[in-house]
């Protein structure tokens, strides 16, 4: 009967620690295969048999050490595969850079090289004298680790990438950072370093490529039509996130998108026989959709990668896996084929006996033959070549469609159209409260009237997180119509999927999850911040308000979590009018992701006739309602849903004389960004009495409050309780506020020490 209420043992979703005769605390899906979301009372006992707690080695990246003259990394990507093909003779075709004894990981791009050879020189569609062409073929290495390969394609096809470049490979400054980091090398697509993480962005730039298709082309017009190629790697394949793209992948039948599967049985640490021995990679794809083909040499069967890649372009109903078997550190004679060759260095000797066995002289370093370079700078003349003929289509285009055309610009450009917030809904203080959640889902089908290109979904949760686009259509992935993505329950491939369409261009994508399951999506939310990419992430139901679900699903420590975040802008706006402005502010952000947390719970329409307008919320942080004085004696500092008591709690203190200021503070990040004198305002230094509220961890807020301040928070995890219970148990009350602004002011804290 008490079925979650405050104290019950019968919480919302299953905590070992409450229940008698439960095994495990899984409540969020993925972590326990019983998958039971909202169970009823009389089977909580029974839930108890098989949840276990993940665990997962990673295999991600390289050992630290020193790395002496590791621009040498070696692919010999020309050299053994136009050698192998026996087009040119050995070693007229070669790499830049001959490996070292120091090189880590010279294994994956050793083997891969024959497919980049004939992706990159007989399929790829793509301008090294404009890298940023938009119909060109996109190209994702999704092994990041095998960056050396791709570097050494850039430079071969005339990127602009140098041998200087090449020589200072993993250095500070450099351009060939050890995985590969999209804002600081000319031709890369995607900064997709942690294993699968570049699977999911090429399957969002497939996505992208269909809907833009659908957007632009017309009968007798096709100005967007190119695949999207991504190289993975076995321990790519063995991440989560893999499964999760694949799976989605092919339910939308992206039959444009195209894997090229390093299948060397090799990972860092071990050989793929202690992790991997059992699965048939290939049956798992062909059981999700996709067309799979199977090289069995792919060291020297150039024609058969040649084959297959134009079979999978030609298969455009389903996805296409090529699974290309191949030897990790293909020519060296003692390492070949070994987990040696992917995490360690190859030594002096093994080096030169390499290159010996590669037809190379083991005395030259960054040596490219003449005819090699040629041979490769072929790239230049095709692809200026493929983009002219583009071009005259897409003018042809252009003047029998000119309002396309402009929004063809406008998109890709990333701005936005004149007068796209004029219609932005706004709300009255007539005592009817509004959840943070539903105001957004109002706001952003607003926007979404304005802006064409504004596309995104959620993990199975629309109707919770209200990011809906009313009568935008579901997304067909072969067609392309439709602008609501669903996801399904796959978090972490909607992350990366989102980053994959903002890194194509031409479109603006948002997600939507529950804040708690952020967690789930965290590395990809991680990569849109590093790469500084403006995908807007909505997170609703955003703390122990959302109510009786019960602590594995009450945010916590998110907020804290993702502050500490670079290049990562939060938003916790207060009310639906803030909201409203939370929107206006991250359509318009360009430099990295920005992130909403929204309330599951009704909340106040705050009245701004008589406090400051929603839309200093651009500064992050603004004076809401003043000391009557001006001078405060103390500043109450709230977020989200926990203003309103902060001002009831000014209320109760003005009427104890104490004057006092209310500030609200959505976003850390924007508030930071302000001048000094702008943050002096608002938070005056001589004023020490300060007291943040939000329910949420209190770690950091000492960075607004000062020594002499209090936190008001929530360092436990939550209660399966409604969420009025929690707010009043966990102390979210204006009493408690107002007792706590007292209990400074009779310490003296106002003034400055």
């Amino acid at each position: 009967k008490s079925f979650r209420q405050w104290g019950s043992r019968t919480p919302g979703h299953p905590e070992a620690l409450l229940t008698p005769g439960l095994e495990a605390t899984a409540g969020p899906l993925k972590i326990s295969p019983m998958n039971s979301d909202v169970p009823e009372p009389s089977l909580i006992s029974t839930l108890c048999g098989t949840g276990s707690r993940l665990s997962r080695a990673s295999v991600n990246g390289s050992p630290a050490g020193t790395v002496i003259e590791a621009s040498r990394y070696a692919t010999f990507s020309a050299a053994r595969t136009a050698s192998a093909a026996g087009r040119l003779g050995p070693g007229v075709a070669p790499p830049p850079v001959p490996p070292p004894a120091s090189a880590l990981a010279t294994g994956p791009p050793l083997g891969a090289a024959p497919m980049g050879y004939v992706l990159w020189q007989r399929h790829l569609k793509h301008n090294p004298s404009d890298a940023r062409w938009p119909d060109r073929d996109r190209f994702v290495l999704s092994g990041g680790h095998g960056s050396m390969l791709l570097y050494s394609l850039l430079h071969l096809t005339g990127y602009g990438l140098t041998m200087d470049d090449i020589k200072s490979f993993r250095q500070w400054g450099s351009r060939t950072p050890g995985h590969p980091e999209a804002l600081l090398t000319p031709g890369l697509e995607a900064t997709a370093g942690p294993l699968g993480q570049g699977q999911a962005n090429a399957a969002g730039m497939a996505i992208a490529e269909r809907a833009l298709a659908h957007m632009y082309n017309r009968p007798g017009h096709t100005i967007v039509d190119h695949y999207t190629f991504s190289l993975l790697s076995d321990g790519g394949m063995m991440e989560g996130v893999s499964s999760e793209t694949a799976s989605l992948a092919g339910h939308l039948k992206l039959g444009k998108l195209i894997f090229l599967y390093d299948s060397n049985k090799v990972s860092l640490d071990c050989p793929t026989s202690l992790t991997f021995s059992t699965e048939d990679v290939g049956k798992r794809y062909e059981a999700y959709g996709w067309h799979v083909q199977e090289i069995e040499d792919g060291n020297t069967d150039i024609d058969g990668i040649d084959r297959a890649i134009a079979a999978a372009k030609a298969e455009t109903g389903r996805p296409s896996l090529i699974i290309v078997n191949t030897t990790i550190g293909y020519g060296s004679p003692h390492k070949a084929g070994t987990y040696e060759a992917h995490g360690t260095p190859l030594g002096d000797e093994e080096v030169a006996l390499t290159k010996q066995a590669l037809g190379w002289d083991p005395g030259k370093f960054f040596d490219v033959p003449e005819a090699a370079l040629a041979h490769f700078r072929t790239a230049i003349d095709r692809g200026r070549h493929a983009q002219q003929e583009w071009q005259q289509r897409f003018d042809a285009w252009a003047a029998e469609y000119p309002d396309l055309a402009r929004q063809w610009h406008t998109a890709l450009a990333e701005e936005l159209p004149a007068g796209w917030d004029a219609n932005l809904p706004q709300w009255k203080a007539d005592g009817k409260p509004v959840a943070t959640r539903s105001a957004g889902g109002k706001v952003m089908n607003a926007i979404a009237a304005s802006v064409p290109w504004l596309i995104g979904g959620d993990a199975d949760l629309s109707s919770s997180t209200k990011t809906a686009l009313d009568g935008a259509g579901d997304f067909d992935g072969q067609s392309g119509a439709g602008r609501n993505l669903h996801y399904g329950v796959r978090e972490h491939a909607m992350a990366g999927i989102s980053n994959g369409i903002m890194q194509h261009g031409g479109l603006r994508p948002f997600c939507a999850t529950f804040f708690v399951f952020s967690d789930y999506m965290r590395p990809a939310v991680r990569l849109a911040a590093l790469a500084e990419m403006p995908v807007i992430f909505v997170w609703t139901h955003d703390s122990i308000g959302l109510g009786q679900d019960g602590p594995t699903h009450q945010p916590v420590e998110h907020l804290m979590s993702l502050r500490a975040m670079p290049n990562m802008t939060l938003i916790r706006p207060c009310d639906a009018n803030e909201t409203a402005e939370a929107w206006r502010f991250v359509m318009q952000h360009r430099e990295g992701p920005a992130g909403l947390a929204l309330t599951r719970q009704d909340v106040p329409v705050l009245d701004r006739g008589r406090l400051a307008d929603a839309a200093e919320l651009a500064h992050g942080a603004y004076v809401l309602s003043d000391a009557q004085s001006g001078d405060p004696q103390a500043i109450i500092i709230a977020t989200g849903s926990e203003v309103h008591a902060a001002l009831q709690a000014q209320e109760l203190l003005a009427r104890q004389g104490a004057d006092v200021r209310v500030v609200s503070m959505p976003s850390w990040e924007i508030f930071d960004r302000q001048t000094q004198e702008y943050r002096d305002c608002v938070l005056p230094p001589h004023v020490t009495a300060r007291v943040s509220v939000e329910a949420g961890a209190t770690l950091g807020w000492e960075r607004w409050i000062g020594r002499h301040g209090r936190a008001i928070g929530i360092d436990t995890f939550g209660s399966s309780s409604p969420g009025a219970t929690n707010m009043e148990k966990f102390g979210f009350t204006a009493e408690r506020i107002a007792d706590t602004v007292c209990v400074l002011l009779e310490s003296g804290a106002r003034t400055m020490v």
